[in-house]
Order: structure tokens, then sequence, then C-alpha cells
């Protein structure tokens, strides 16, 4: 095995490969090997770097060069300057948007500064489609403790003294979860990882596959020995190919180096994992619809109980936790219970990953210390809004969660604080909004994406929630009545007590987290006939200001519906009754004359 000087890191997630960072690594190979150097430097893949608004990033060690937004076009001059002449090319630098210097570690980056990496612990850090990486980082060695040092029950209360809490969205206790499946009585149990992962903007679960896939198997592994499961079952979804494909390769090689299958470490202990392959339905994420879809079956939940713990795949008893909270498994088992629960919330241990997306300048994954605030996430990590523009409301939880204003923004996330905000945590999706967004919009998108998503086994879901997009439709296009609020309310509150599921539960909280924190804005929609935030087409109108018109005809030339007439070099004017209000006079008037009114 060749003893490397240097190590070139390309991140290899999903978002990087769709920015070529397929062809930097292979650009850096060809060029290595052109000046002889490729048994003294090598290029690895990685996983997922977090910091994805600056992908692609290149990451040179032992150095820990971080080069942001590299292209193709760079590889030679960091091969030439860098690599061959120990020069740090500046320019691919990350520049501090606040001081304007330079920074060439990522452990001196604001977005990096106050993150914990417990989950993404080697994401962007090894190669994942080898194990010995994998290995030399204490990988299997929990499996190892377990097998060689704790019975079931000792590894069990571990987990349940650490205070792990299912990080799927309903933070059920892990090791009690755990424990309630080890006594259930059967000859076949089941440990099943969910990585569906559906809600939009949320790539927390797929990142750790990518960028760590061994740390899910190991876990699962640890599970089976806890509960007395031989069979692991991974439920993703077929649009994660990447995932996928690294996941494959992963179990190839546990199998390999007798970590998976028969007699694992000569211990008596066996135990193999198997793929299922997902849709792409969101009501999958919920455990009875997954199982049922596993089993061939429609993906549609069942009521509870039985909990899958007693009666799950097959009828047999099954664990089901998600990908992110089998990552936290084996640094607890490793590091132990007491150093797990220092980190945190009382009642909310831990890291917690999260998706940050929207109208937010640091674009990216993240994982934080419970009890962080919102305000830290955003402005600190996050850096801020988009654009010099105004923070307005975060969407936490996804779908399933509310909308949160600047008054919650000192907010310590976890659990129980966020629900008690009228949100949730959800899996980890954080969208950003700002001023420009219109809130009853943001409630009825939501609420689309749920009514797609419904599996349209329970009338209150079915039904419920197509009656209220229909009346958040009536209010966007401006024919909405101040009796509409309160049969939104109303409404929401029957869905969130009649639906079988969680998801037809938890539907109507944009609804509901709008009109508590933004009902200005549903009364300016309802009362004034405006949309306040300018996003709604039916309640906009646009007029030419005859004092800055100059009667250019530009808006006459573009107007795709000959909506706009006027004379040359005087001022023009909009007929409101042809207006499509597509924007494009608005867009493209070069004396700001066309207004919104």
């Amino acid at each position: 095995m060749a003893d490397y000087k240097m190590h070139l890191l390309v991140c290899g997630g999903t978002g990087c490969k769709a920015a070529q960072s397929e062809l930097i690594k292979t650009n850096f190979q060809n060029q290595l090997a052109e000046r002889g150097l490729e048994n003294e430097i090598q290029v690895i893949h990685t996983g997922c770097f977090g910091f994805c608004e600056q992908g692609p990033i290149v990451k040179i060690q032992p150095d820990n060069t971080f080069y942001v937004s590299v292209s193709p076009d760079d590889t030679l001059e960091i091969i030439d300057e860098h690599v061959v002449k120990g020069r740090i090319v500046e320019r691919l630098l990350y520049t501090d948007p606040n001081t304007k210097s330079q920074i060439s570690e990522s452990k001196n980056m604001d977005f990096y500064k106050k993150q914990v990496r417990i989950a993404l612990r080697n994401c962007g850090f090894i190669n994942p489609e080898n194990i010995e990486e994998y290995i030399g980082n204490d990988g299997y060695s929990a499996l190892g403790k377990c097998l060689d040092e704790l019975s079931p029950e000792e590894a069990i209360k571990i987990i349940m003294d650490s205070g792990l809490r299912g990080r799927g969205g309903g933070g059920f206790p892990t090791g009690l979860k755990w424990d309630i499946t080890r006594k259930v009585e059967n000859e076949q149990k089941y440990v099943v990882c969910n990585a569906d992962e559906g809600d939009p903007g949320a790539f927390m679960d797929r990142s750790i596959l990518e960028g760590d896939p061994h740390t899910v198997i190991e876990a699962m592994a640890i599970c089976g020995f806890c509960i007395g499961a031989d069979k692991g079952l991974v439920y993703i979804r077929a649009e994660y190919p990447l995932a996928i494909q690294r996941l494959k390769t992963a179990l190839k090689q546990a199998r390999e180096f007798g970590l998976l299958g028969e007699n694992i470490l000569g211990s008596g202990f066996s135990f193999d994992i198997e793929i299922r392959y997902g849709a792409g339905a969101f009501v999958c994420g919920e455990e009875t619809a997954l199982i049922h879809s596993m089993e061939g079956k429609r993906g549609e939940p069942t009521f509870k109980p039985p909990f899958p713990s007693q009666e799950g795949y097959l009828g047999k008893p099954t664990n089901v936790n998600n990908v992110e909270t089998f990552a936290n498994i084996p640094p607890i088992i490793n590091k132990g219970a007491a150093w797990f629960s220092t980190i945190g919330t009382e009642k909310s241990k831990g890291t917690k990953v999260f998706a940050l997306a929207g109208k937010i300048n640091n674009v990216g994954l993240i994982e934080v210390p419970m009890g962080t605030t919102l305000r830290e996430v955003i402005y600190d990590i996050g850096g801020g809004i988009k654009n010099g523009r105004q923070f307005k409301s975060v969407q936490t939880g996804g779908p399933s969660g509310g909308c949160l204003t600047k008054d919650f923004l000192d907010t310590p996330i976890d659990y129980d604080n966020l629900l008690a905000a009228g949100s949730m945590m959800g899996s980890g999706g954080m969208i950003v909004m700002d001023e420009d967004d219109c809130m009853v919009s943001i409630a009825k998108f939501y609420l689309e994406f749920t009514l797609e998503e419904s599996c349209g086994k329970c009338t209150p879901c079915r039904i419920g929630n197509k009656r209220l997009h229909e009346i958040l439709e009536k209010i966007t296009n401006g024919n909405g009545t101040p009796e509409d609020l309160t049969k939104l309310r109303m409404l929401s509150h029957v869905i969130k007590d009649t639906s079988l599921c969680g998801l037809g539960q938890t539907s109507p909280n944009p609804v509901l987290s709008t009109l508590d924190n933004f009902m200005d804005e549903y009364e300016a929609h309802v009362k004034e006939g405006k949309c306040p935030a300018g996003q709604c087409k039916a309640l906009l109108q646009y007029v030419i200001d005859d004092e800055q018109c100059t009667g250019c005809t530009l808006c006459f030339r573009i107007c795709p519906v000959g909506a706009i007439s006027g004379e040359k070099r005087s001022p023009h004017y909009i007929d409101q009754a042809l207006c499509i209000k597509c924007g494009a006079c608005f867009e493209k008037c070069k004396f700001n004359a066309i207004k919104i009114a």
C-alpha cells in the first residue's frame, strides 16, 4: 500500500457531483500521473463537507487548506502551485463576508465554529467507499465492544442513559424503543433503517449515507445484537442513486471483512442487511406505512397499537430508526452515555443535523448541539439573509412544521421548545424566508405538497386538506372573506384531531402557525385585496408612473399580450383588463417607472 505524503479530498456529495466534482477528481488524477506523483499524492472522493453554498470543495491534507467554489479549470493551478510549489492559491480560499479576510482552514470559518459533528463526524473526512478508512477512524470498534464486552441489556442501558431521542421527527427515546423490542419474545425480529427522507429541502440522511454508510451498517448490527434480530432492512427511496451505490459498496465490504453475515467476529452473533426501495412517497416516512411498502403493499399507515416493536415487518417485532439516529449509536457506545448526555439540553441530548436552505447566505448541511438558538443558526452559521434582505420567517420540521417569526430567533432549538413555539423538530429541514415571501402562499405551498403525498386512507387528511387548500386558493386569488379565516382555523384543528397518522395530524401546522404569526397578511389579502409581499399575482396591479416614464417603449415591446399602449417619448398606460401580471415590464423597465400597486 502506497505511503502517501498528501491527500486531495474532493467533495463527492450529490450537490458537488452535479457541479462537476467528478471531473475535478479526474483532472487531479491525470495531472498527478503526468508528473509521476500518483504514488505520492492520493485523490479521494469524500462525502459532503456541509458547506454546500461554497461547493465544489477541495481540502488538502495534511495542511488543512480548504478551497471553495473549485471548478475543473482550477485543478492545474492547484497542482502546480500548491502541490508542487507549496504555495496556497489564495483566489480559491473562502473570503469572510464581514472582515473580507481570506481563510484557509475550515475551523476558522463562522460556518463551522459552532458546529459539533457527531452524526456527520466522518462526512468529508474519509472515503465512504473504503472500509479501511472507516475502521481507521474507530469504525466497527463499537460493534466489537458490544460483542466482546457488553450484554444486550448493558448496551441498551448505555443508549438509554445517553438520552438519545429519535431524529426522524417523533423524538421517542431510542434506548426505550430498543428495550421494548428486545422484551417482545419472538424467534424472528427485524431492524429497519428509515432512509426515506421526503421533506422538501431535506438532505440530512442522504448525505450521511453518501458520506459515511458504514456507520449506519455498524449501528444496525449493534441494534440487532441488542434486540435479538439477525436481519436488517434499509428502506431508501430509489431517487437517491449515489447513496444506494455507496451503501451497496459498504455492505459488500462489510461482508468481506466478516462484519456482516454469519458468526460476526467469531462471537456467534449473525446479522445481515438488505436494501428495499421506495418510490418517493412522503407518507412512507411513517413507520407503519414504510413497513407495508416493504411488504409489497400500499404505503398506508395503520392504527397503533400494535406498534412495530410488537408487530412490524411480516408481523414480527421490528425496530425502526432513521439514518441520523443510527449514526449517533457507534460514538455513544465508544465514548459512553455520560459524554453524549453532557451535550445539548436537559430533555434533548446531543446534536441535531439540519439542512439549512432558502433565503440564506450559507446554504448547507450543519450539525449543532441541541439548545443552539435559531439566531445562531441563521446569522452566525448561516451568514444571514441573502442580498441584505430582512428575515421574515423560518420553517422547521418540513411540511409538518410551523413558520416562526423573528420573535422566536432566540429560542433554543430542542424538541420541546419548537413544539411550544408552534413548530416541530421534524427530521431536520430548516428553510429561511425573507420579506419577499408571502406567508399565505407559503402555507398553500406546503399544503399542496401534503395533498400530493397523502395516501388518501383517512377522510380528514384526504378531504379536509383539500378543503383547506381551496380556502387558501380563494384567499390568494383575492376572493377570501373574514369567515374563511375562521374556517381555516377550525378545519385545521379538526384535521389535527382526527387524522390517522402523523402526516395528517401535522399537515395543518403551516396554516395554523402562519395564522398565529402572520394574521396581518391574511387580513390584508381578505380585507384590503392586497398581498403585502407582492407574490400573489391575482392581487397585483402594475401601473406606470407618468412622471418617471420616458416613453422609451421598451415595456410596450416586451409585453406578451399587448396590454401596454402609448406614444414614443410620452407616458405609457397599462390596460388592467388585458394585463396577465407576468411582471416582464416591471423587471425590464430601466427608469423604475413601473410600480406594483
